[in-house]
């Protein structure tokens, strides 16, 4: 697992370098996919399509699903993706105790580091429901949390045409997109996405790329 789980961080390494050198967000138009609850069992088919489309995205990961998927959270992170942090059991943290928070944190970060070799820099509150105490306890952890511009609410709609629909409508330069790569309608629909977003002009990056290199701030929120 050790010898993977470093094969993971040099291909990555690899890999982020290269896109930043290529794509300059203050130059060209960008945009950054992001996808929560992962990784689940269609996460390998969006890589594949990601992979063939030459686009990166982001990945906010749950930390019980990388347990049970390391192989996977190894594969987002070796194929040049961003990986963050999306709780241990996608838990809503406003009504929970700080200790828990923390705790629901933390436990991820390792969960993500004993699976590839990573300990993300970002997280990405599930629901999207955060507040000051939350921000700060991300900060205590080490994280800057990391929203989005639109959410295709797609879990909601699971119509591969109404999902390629919204994704066409949320976008826009520098727009930080939510989506779901637990959703099968959402990695069907992701080959027509990439597709007409790429004829739009559109270079599709990570996060950490969106942002022109700056180093995300624990306890800041973004975009």
């Amino acid at each position: 697992m050790v010898i993977h789980a470093l094969l993971a961080v040099t291909l990555a390494m690899t890999s982020l370098p290269a896109q930043a050198k290529t794509v300059d967000c203050a130059r060209v138009k960008c945009l950054a996919l992001t996808f929560d609850d992962g990784p689940g069992a269609t996460t390998p088919t969006l890589l594949k399509t990601l992979d063939k489309a030459g686009a990166k995205a982001t990945f906010f990961l749950v930390g019980k699903q990388v347990e049970l998927r390391p192989k996977v959270a190894r594969q987002v992170l070796a194929q040049g993706h961003a990986i963050g942090n999306h709780t241990y059991s996608h838990a809503s943290l406003t009504p929970l105790p700080d200790g828990q928070i923390l705790d629901e944190l933390k436990t991820t970060q390792s969960a993500i580091q004993q699976a590839t070799g990573l300990r993300p820099k970002m997280f990405r509150p599930p629901y999207g429901d955060t507040d000051d105490r939350v921000l700060e306890l991300a900060g205590e952890a080490g994280l800057a949390q990391v929203m989005w511009t639109g959410t295709t609410l797609d879990w909601q709609l699971r119509d591969t045409k109404k999902i390629k629909a919204a994704v066409l409508r949320l976008a826009k330069r520098n727009g930080v997109i939510l989506m779901h790569d637990t959703v099968p309608a959402t990695v069907k629909a992701m080959p027509e996405i990439l597709k007409e977003l790429k004829k739009r002009g559109y270079h599709l990056v990570t996060v950490p790329t969106l942002l022109r290199g700056k180093r995300l701030q624990a306890g800041v929120s973004y975009p």
